[in-house]
């Protein structure tokens, strides 16, 4: 995982929860952050816009931590460089 990567996401849920980046690392639970379901939904909201990604809602339903959420964009972006026109279906 790219820190590149690591960082943008990690700015995202700090942008969206109004925290510290420093408080959002890769080992933070949602619970952890004060995330909720509405929170999660917002936030992988802007995962997908910055990414220009889609989160299937079964994938994202079992998410609840950082380290999952990075894990699950990356794959995404992973099949998007493998096979592009499945990046926004």
């Amino acid at each position: 995982m790219s820190e590149e990567l690591i960082h943008k996401i990690r700015h995202i849920i700090a942008n969206a929860q109004r925290l510290p980046i420093e408080k959002v690392t890769i080992n933070s639970s949602f619970e952890e952050l004060g995330i909720d379901s509405m929170d999660g939904v917002n936030i992988l909201f802007a995962l997908e816009n910055e990414f220009d990604i889609t989160i299937p809602d079964e994938a994202a339903k079992q998410i609840r931590n950082v380290r999952e959420m990075m894990e699950g964009v990356e794959k995404l972006l992973a099949a998007r460089q493998a096979d592009p026109s499945t990046a926004t279906t």
